[in-house]
């Protein structure tokens, strides 16, 4: 059963950050007691936005260390990564404003393997015409991969945007199709 998004217990949680090496660069992890509230590419300008996002809702202080969930998210990276794990466990804690909420919701909804227009999972919300602001919550999610924001695609199936560039989304669907699929996007010149 997919982990659900809860709301963080308290707003005033000290929460344990790390690195996470992984096939597509470093991420940066964090986790207070009731769950994973952070795993974002450590590219500097979209982590700093993440950071303040997370002590704006989350945390109070933010400290380096290790933590159970973690060392749990470590875990199932790996096995994502190694085509053996296509639903995470990790209790996650993502507050937001509750379009937000139920954005990242219907996220988790989408089947491994599978994608979603941004107009789509509007029109299940209830908002036929709210696209943009799906995309836009859809760029706010903090918890990347395990909140698979890299499933969303523009409605003609072409890529749309992602945080942590569209060459790692690129990535990211073709290995959820497996082994000997044909890729979902051409491959783009460098």
């Amino acid at each position: 059963m997919p982990t659900a998004v809860r709301e963080a217990q308290t707003t005033n949680a000290s929460v344990t950050l790390a690195t996470i090496d992984t096939p597509l660069g470093p991420m940066a992890a964090a986790a207070v007691d009731s769950g994973i509230c952070l795993l974002e590419y450590t590219d500097p300008q979209r982590l700093e936005k993440q950071i303040e996002g997370l002590r704006r809702r989350v945390a109070s202080t933010i400290r380096e260390g290790d933590h159970e969930h973690l060392k749990a998210l470590r875990a199932e990276l790996a096995a994502y990564f190694a085509g053996s794990l296509s639903e995470f466990s990790v209790p996650l804690v993502a507050p937001g404003t509750p379009f937000e909420e139920r954005v990242w919701q219907a996220l988790k909804k989408i089947p491994y393997g599978e994608t979603r227009s941004y107009i789509s999972i509007a029109r299940d919300l209830g908002s036929p015409e709210g696209q943009r602001a799906v995309g836009r919550a859809n760029g706010l999610n903090r918890i990347a991969i395990v909140i698979p924001c890299h499933r969303v695609v523009n409605h003609d199936r072409g890529l749309g945007g992602y945080g942590g560039g569209l060459w790692r989304k690129e990535r990211l669907l073709d290995l959820e199709r497996g082994p000997g699929q044909r890729p979902l996007f051409a491959q783009r010149a460098s």
